[in-house]
């Protein structure tokens, strides 16, 4: 079995678990101010780990964040996702649409450290 575990650099680490827990209704299993380990039904779904805390290589420069990368999240609830962006003022890109590529009903977001998400179902 292979499983990913996706950590990301972000400039505060409380308030954007406070952002990922609002909008896919996920929970905290670590907590703290420089790395947090979020869950959904024991799956970790995203790690947060706060720019230039240690000393890793990729986490140095918070003016890079984001470039080349996109956070995918298959959910089970999207329209539910989608109030929850709109409840924590998300910076939406695109509302809920048809992708006809992935067949699949998604939307896109930005989230506080303006990495690029998309939802979809």
């Amino acid at each position: 079995m292979v499983q990913t575990e996706t950590i990301i650099a972000v400039k505060d680490v409380c308030k954007s678990s406070e952002f990922y827990q609002s909008l896919l209704g996920c929970k905290s299993s670590h907590g703290g101010d420089v790395f947090e380990i979020l869950t959904s039904e024991d799956n970790v779904v995203l790690c947060l780990h706060k720019w230039g805390e240690h000393d890793h290589p990729t986490m140095h420069n918070s003016e890079k964040a984001g470039n080349g990368l996109i956070l995918f999240f298959r959910v089970d609830n999207l329209e539910e996702v989608f109030e929850n962006a709109q409840k924590v003022n998300a910076a939406i890109e695109k509302e809920i649409h048809y992708n006809e590529n992935s067949l699949k009903m998604q939307f896109t977001l930005r989230d506080l450290d303006n990495y690029y998400l998309i939802v979809s179902n």
